[in-house]
């Protein structure tokens, strides 16, 4: 696979060579980020052109990535909001001299116990973690269930920060990557994204193929995908 980075109308666009049989073109916030796939047989000028015949379609998709709501930098401290499988929380720390942790109370507040004396780092770690290990903790059983009605051997799960996708699939590996982030969205977009990764075991690329995987076994996935996608932006800029 071999990647470059072509001006295309004012704009860098990231161009991918790889062994598919179609161009794909595709627009990725959080700031519009322009990539193409496609074959080593097309030549770059038939990129440009593609590239300039949907401009009217990039522009309008970069927009609407510009004016979707993002977080302001978060500082873990009582009275910042957080969202958490597509709820909206406010944050309570509790300073106490006991093991560290987080807690969902009944009054939709996020509580977060550390020790006095601590620093944002600390914090940050402390509910990073709380979300990492209630993400895999989701993600196994979607794992689970995805790959029984999928008929393929469940993929061993890896969770990150990634800054420009929700989830990456390593098929030589049988390995799916979930992006941290997830587990503030919906559960349903978490379920997409899952199904949509293991569906990159059966087909590698977004092709007619692939799409049909998805129509069958989620045939409103389109709609989880514009709802992930419209989901408020973290502060850092780092999701296909």
């Amino acid at each position: 696979m071999n990647t470059e980075v072509l001006e295309i109308a004012g704009l860098e666009v990231e161009l991918v060579r790889k062994p598919i049989k179609n161009l794909h073109l595709g627009v990725y916030p959080p700031e519009g980020r322009v990539r193409v796939a496609a074959p080593p047989t097309v030549s770059d000028e038939a990129v440009r052109v593609a590239v300039v015949s949907r401009m009217g379609w990039i522009n309008r998709q970069r927009n609407k990535f510009k004016a979707q709501a993002r977080q302001s930098q978060r500082e873990y401290v009582s009275g910042e909001t957080y969202f958490h499988l597509g709820q909206r929380y406010r944050l309570r720390v509790i300073e106490q001299r006991k093991a560290s942790g987080v807690r969902i109370s009944g009054d939709q507040r996020l509580e977060v116990a550390i020790p006095p004396g601590n620093d944002v780092a600390f914090r940050e770690k402390v509910f990073q973690r709380w979300q990492r290990a209630l993400l895999r903790e989701r993600a196994l059983v979607l794992i689970d269930e995805w790959s029984a009605r999928l008929g393929v051997a469940p993929p061993t799960l890896g969770i990150k920060r990634m800054k420009t996708k929700w989830g990456t699939c390593n098929h030589a590996a049988r390995r799916i990557w979930l992006n941290l982030e997830l587990i503030k969205k919906p559960p349903v977009c978490i379920s997409y994204i899952v199904l949509h990764e293991i569906a990159h075991l059966l087909e590698a690329n977004h092709g007619e193929a692939f799409v049909a995987i998805l129509d069958l076994h989620m045939p409103n996935w389109r709609t989880h995908k514009d709802q992930l996608n419209a989901e408020p932006l973290a502060h850092e800029e780092w999701v296909g």
